[in-house]
């Protein structure tokens, strides 16, 4: 069930994940999440950079409340924490992801949109986080991860109007980083993902790794997370090969 939920082709170092719920609108259920969660546990060999996409004219219309099973209190908690474990995993994984976005990314869509790198939104991108008008209450890490794209206040008007935001605002606001013509994300989230693969490794896992936490630091904190990430990337093989390269004109050749 899980390789028809979620198809994964790869091309050199770009690894394509396409959320196939065409009938959903890719709405996010349990066994799409954990097809996502086993693919970043044990990414296929040569993988640099994912390009995360959905399909039939929609990126993720979020949770799939025809299959919402009722729980009480702790089991929600528990479904909360893993939606939270698996955004981790793609945000921190160590893997720059590329989300290409069309149609609905809402509720979970936007979440699971926050937690990828690059975004890259088409015309008819709508965000949205409806969940006042579910009488629930977000999941999936929207409230750190989206609140801190686009801040606590703006969040807050978000859900309690329900507004719907477009691409260009969706790009003003910094939930897109691009925003490109009809079926053209596709084509630019994988050209993106190949320019990513091209630097080195270590200094992609650094940026992933390092910068989001060193966000939440302390500014003296920070600066000396700072220090201690250049001086282990600056160090490395990668480092040498790079400068190297440079000085002599030509393209790098990295581990």
């Amino acid at each position: 069930m899980s390789a028809e939920l979620l198809r994964v082709t790869q091309a050199g170092g770009v690894t394509t994940l396409v959320m196939n719920r065409p009938d959903k609108r890719n709405a996010m259920n349990d066994d799409l999440l954990a097809a996502i969660e086993g693919f970043f546990a044990a990414p296929p060999a040569g993988t640099r950079v994912v390009v995360l996409t959905g399909t039939a004219g929609h990126y993720c219309s979020g949770l799939d409340l025809s299959e919402h099973v009722a729980r009480d209190a702790e089991g929600t908690m528990h479904h909360s924490r893993n939606w939270h474990r698996v955004m981790d995993m793609i945000q921190f994984g160590g893997l720059p992801v590329v989300s290409a976005m069309f149609g609905a990314v809402i509720g979970g869509g936007l979440e699971l949109a926050a937690a990828t790198h690059v975004r890259i939104a088409e015309p008819s991108t709508v965000f949205q986080l409806p969940e006042g008008r579910r009488g629930i209450f977000v999941g999936g890490g929207a409230s750190v991860r989206v609140g801190r794209i686009i801040g606590p206040d703006r969040m807050t008007e978000m859900m309690l109007t329900g507004r719907k935001y477009g691409a260009e605002e969706g790009l003003a606001l910094g939930l897109a980083h691009y925003v490109v013509g009809a079926g053209e994300a596709l084509g630019r989230a994988r050209e993106i993902a190949e320019n990513i693969a091209g630097n080195a490794p270590l200094s992609n896992h650094m940026m992933i790794q390092a910068l989001a936490r060193i966000g939440d630091m302390p500014r003296e904190q920070g600066l000396f997370a700072e220090s201690l990430v250049a001086a282990l990337t600056q160090t490395s093989p990668d480092a040498v090969e790079g400068l190297e390269a440079f000085l002599q004109k030509r393209a790098p050749t990295f581990r």
